[in-house]
This record gives structure tokens, sequence and C-alpha cells, in this order.
């Protein structure tokens, strides 16, 4: 039986522990709590040594230890993932980044069937010809159980993978329990099942609240994961369910590896956060959007917290909250020295943002479960809210959950509670520039994806990302590439720093026109460091491994450890695998108008 080596500073979850600092947990696996990398993973069958650099161990009958001193140099011990890089096309595949396209919100009806079949088998011809790696596909809750409880139809969407599996294109499956309707980009309205809807009829409790009162029924609040309310089962158990039967009714697909990647949804979009800025009731840019958490069951919730606290006597913030589209000096909760800053502001914004993370791991949690043993990763999206990040309050992420300030990274314990299940984190938002967004609003795009990225770097997880809006520009492409690979090409071999896969906003008539397709095979080829298509992860050191069981549960105590700021790793000014600048855009302007001119 193999065993793990689990680096953690989980002390409360180990029982026994040996006079040499090893404590024995659950299924037989050993933490090891000496000093060197927090979070990784050893795993060593056959030699039964650890591998890490500061540490020789091994595992016989008895458990020994030998520390090596912290001064030592480390050794230089290969990884088993890691091809053996000899000829230049081997190191240059080394900076290979995979290339996904988003499929049509709409691409499967609301009676589950597969839309425009013909249409999409020329738009497939179109991405291969690019070299394009994959597809993303969201998966309804809201199509796939919308009869009733447990009665399930995947007829639509197994027809769609036959169609992709064609094409010898892989699949990003998402399994989104949110509505489609009512955020950024959607054009289609595919709400939640009809059957939950009804009991959100008699109880509207179920959804998220605003302060005023006003639901959000595009996800089911967080306060009820654990309620018993759906014919006798939580809100956990109705997703997990769900992607019970999706695992059941895919089995041949998953066993044979077509799908890459399975993104649970966590939230409104998809993500993991509040439905704080929800266009659908009226928010417009830059507004710092609204706390989420005034149905029954949160405040239920905060006042039991409050109570354990020693402080029975405080509430959920009021009117000092403002409004949607307030913007922060307009409130006395952000303004400065505002009440976000007081002892009451940080044990609400603590509580608030430590409720969305236990949502995720609990979710996650059931997510590993039943894909384990997958060769697949899973992936949890985290929103990229930019506006306000240069503020000192950070309003706007506040209001979505995530609490991140100049002295305190809110966005590492996502990434550390990811590490235990396994999961990438997606971001989005890789698009775009500051000087993009209007000096009002404060956005630091640039900035947030640089702390986001050396976050889940520096907690050892892949990065996976996404452009927030449809763009067909040289200059955010661009932005992408330097994201990608934030210090350029390795020519001697995987980069220190690069994206595991992009996944691109998403399959339209636009993007394929002429002009728009001719910049984006640029910009595949680009992201596939000029080097030919390559249907073999393990040769651009991402190996698809089967999935295995999440790691033992941490206390939400070691997940805070991960708020300590820390600078973002160093960024390239400009990527070095461009697709072309200004220049390149005149000459495209002054092509277009001929063509149109001469037809």
């Amino acid at each position: 039986m193999e065993t793990m080596l689990l680096l953690s500073n989980a002390r409360a979850l180990y029982k026994k522990t040996t006079p040499l600092g090893l404590e024995r947990g659950a299924f037989g696996k050993v933490s090891c709590r000496s000093s060197h990398l927090d979070g990784c993973t050893v795993r060593f069958p056959q030699s039964r040594k650890c591998s890490h650099p500061r540490c020789l161990r091994s595992l016989g009958s008895g458990i020994t230890i030998r520390a090596v001193s912290p001064e030592a140099p480390p050794a230089s011990i290969p990884n088993p993932q890691v091809p053996v890089l000899s000829t230049h096309k081997e190191k240059m595949l080394g900076n290979y980044v995979p290339v996904y396209v988003m499929l049509p919100l709409g691409v499967i009806s609301a009676d589950s069937t597969l839309e425009n079949e013909e249409e999409l088998r020329k738009q497939f011809k179109e991405l291969k010809s690019a070299d394009v790696d994959g597809l993303m596909v969201d998966v309804w809750w809201g199509i796939a159980e919308n009869k009733g409880p447990e009665q399930y139809e995947w007829g639509g969407y197994r027809r769609l993978f036959e169609v992709v599996k064609e094409f010898g294109f892989k699949m990003q499956a998402i399994m989104s329990f949110h509505q489609c309707g009512g955020n950024i980009g959607d054009t289609v309205n595919i709400p939640i099942p009809q059957w939950v809807r009804d009991i959100g009829e008699t109880n509207p409790d179920i959804y998220y609240t605003n302060r005023n009162g006003t639901r959000n029924n595009e996800y089911l609040t967080i306060g009820v994961d654990n309620q018993p309310l759906f014919a006798g089962r939580t809100a956990v158990e109705l997703y997990t369910d769900y992607m019970k039967s999706f695992r059941e009714n895919m089995a041949d697909l998953l066993e044979e590896g077509f799908f890459n990647d399975i993104e649970v949804g966590l939230g409104p979009a998809g993500e993991l956060r509040y439905p704080s800025y929800p266009q659908s009731q009226g928010w417009k840019f830059p507004g710092i959007g609204e706390f989420q958490c005034y149905d029954k069951y949160l405040k239920e919730q905060f006042k039991e917290a409050a109570t354990l606290a020693g402080y029975p006597q405080w509430e959920l913030p009021g009117e000092e909250a403002g409004e949607c589209n307030d913007w922060p000096n307009d409130t006395k909760f952000f303004k400065e020295d505002g009440t976000y800053l007081s002892e009451k502001g940080k044990f609400f914004l603590t509580w608030y943002s430590n409720t969305l993370l236990v949502h995720g791991d609990q979710i996650l949690d059931a997510a590993n479960q039943v894909f384990l043993g997958c060769p697949l990763k899973l992936a949890a999206k985290v929103s990229g809210i930019h506006w306000w990040y240069k503020d000192p309050n950070h309003a706007a992420e506040l209001t979505a959950g995530y609490y991140n300030l100049d002295d305190r990274d809110g966005y590492r314990p996502i990434a550390r509670m990811l590490s235990r299940h396994h999961a990438m984190l997606n971001f989005t938002c890789v698009e775009m520039r500051d000087s993009e967004q209007i000096p009002d609003a404060k956005s630091g795009a640039e900035e947030l994806v640089q702390q986001v990225f050396s976050g889940a770097w520096r907690e050892k997880i892949e990065v996976a990302c996404e452009n927030a809006l449809p763009r067909y520009d040289r200059q955010a492409y661009n932005q992408i590439l330097r994201n990608a690979r934030p210090n350029g090409i390795n020519r001697n071999g995987t980069p220190t720093h690069k994206i595991a896969a992009l996944t691109y906003l998403r399959l339209s008539a636009e993007l394929l026109k002429p002009q728009s397709f001719r910049i984006f095979k640029t910009f595949v080829r680009k992201m596939h460091a000029d080097q030919a298509y390559c249907p073999d992860p393990q040769k651009y050191y991402n190996a698809i491994t089967p999935l295995e069981r999440s790691k033992p549960k941490m206390s939400i105590e070691e997940i805070l450890e991960a708020t300590k700021p820390e600078k973002p790793f160093p960024w390239d000014p400009e990527t070095d695998m461009s697709v072309g600048g200004n220049l390149a855009e005149l000459i495209d302007g002054i092509t277009g108008k001929i063509k149109s001119i001469f037809g």
C-alpha cells in the first residue's frame, strides 16, 4: 500500500505524536512537523524514501527520521512526472500551454437536446484548424435535473460529447449549479431546476438575500448547505447526487480520459463568491456591491458565531454598508477609518469569508469522492474583482467574500483549501490591463492576477485562467500571454511559473470572422510556444493522473495562516511571445477597410 507523506501544520487533526515529531493521522498517513515546505505532498511507494531535499526518511516497521540541517544545500532529485528533456523540441514543449474554447451557453436546449449540430461541426472544424486543444461546456443543473428530484436527463450532453470526441478534442466540464442569466455576458436564460424554485416559493430564504430583503435566485444560499429542505436532502447532497449521476452516465468517457478537468460550480457564475454585484438587480460598474448574508439561515449562523465569540449584541452590517452602486467613500463601512477596520467589522468580514471557504471545502470534498480514481483534475473558479483593488478598503472584493486588504491576503487561503482536494484554481480577468479601466474605479487587474497566481503557486497548486470578457484584439492576447508565462519562455525546459491551461471565452460568429480568427490562430500558436499541436499533456509537464483522495481536513486556523501577505513573484513587463502590437492592429484595420470596399 502506498504511503503518503503530508507536510502540514494542522496539529489539531492528529492525535498521536511520535517522539521524533511525526504525527499519525487517519488512514495511516504521516504528517511531518519539521520546518520544510508546508503543503507539499511526497509519494514514495517504491523507494520508501522522502524526496524532499531537507529531509531523509525511511518508513519501515518502525518510523525513523534523520533531518538534514536547513542550511544544507538542496539535493537534486528528479521528479518522476517531469520528462527528461534532451532535444530542443522537447525542451520547448515544456513551455506549451493548452488552449480550450468555451462553447455557447445555450449549446444544449432546455429539453436536453444538442442544438445546431451541423453548425457546431463546421465551427469545430475551424477550431481544429487552429490547433485548439479542447472545449469547455457548462453542464447545467437546470437542464439535467429539471423534471424532478433525481430525475436526470443527460441525452443532450451525451450527444455533444460524442461529436466533440469525433474531432479529437479534450473536454472541460463545469458542474453548473447556478442560473444562467443576470450576469455579465449571459445571453440565454437557464434557471435552476423548477422543482427547487417551487420550494423557494414557500421558503424564499433558500436564496441569497441582501440587507433590503431582495432575493437572488441564481444560486442557493450557502446557509442551506446542510439544511434538509429539498425533499429530505441538503443542498450539498443535491450537488453530490448530481455529480454521482454524471459519473455513472459518463463512466466510459471518464475512464478513457476524455475529460481533462471537472470544474465544480461553487456560486453565482460558477465562482466561489457571493452574488454581490448582480446586473439583474441594477448593479453597474464600478459599484462596490452588497453583502449577501441576510437570509434567515446565514443570519442565525452569524448570531451563533458572535455569541460564541462573546459578542451576542453584534448584528450584521446595516445601512452603513451602503448599496450596490455606491462607491467606498459613500459608506460608513468602507470609508477611510471605516467600520471594516473596527473589531466588529473584522469579526464580520472574517466570518463572511470563512463561511465561503467552508462551503467550497465541503463541496469539493464531495466532488473528490465522486470522481476519485478518474484520470482528471478538479478545478474551482475564483472571480477577478479588480475594481477598487487599489483602494485601501478593497470594497468590491469584500462584499463578494474575498477578505483581501493590503495587509491581508484573501486569496491564498482559498488556494490552500483547494490544495487539500488536489484542485486547480481557475481565475478570470487575465486579459485586462489597468490602463483600460476608468481611473476612478482604482482598478488593479494586473496586480490582482499577480497576487492570486503567486499565492496559488506558493501553495503548490496549478493555476488555470480565462478571459472575463470577449476580446479579439492583439493587446488582450498579449496580456494573456504575459500572464501565462510571467517570465517568458525557458529554452531549457519548463518555466518556473506557467499556467496549466487557458480557456478562451468563447466560441462565437465574431471569433470566426476571418480577421479575428487569423489573430486567434496566431495567439494559440504563441500559447503553444510556437510548437506544433501536442495531444499528450505529459510532454509539456501537465500529466493527467488518477484523482487521489482529498488530504485530511484542515482546521480553519491552518487555512488562515495563509492570510499573511507576501510580495508576488516578479512579472516581465511584456510577453516574449507577442502576437503583434499597434502596428499590426493598424495594418489589420487598413486591410479590413480595403476588403469592405472591394468585397
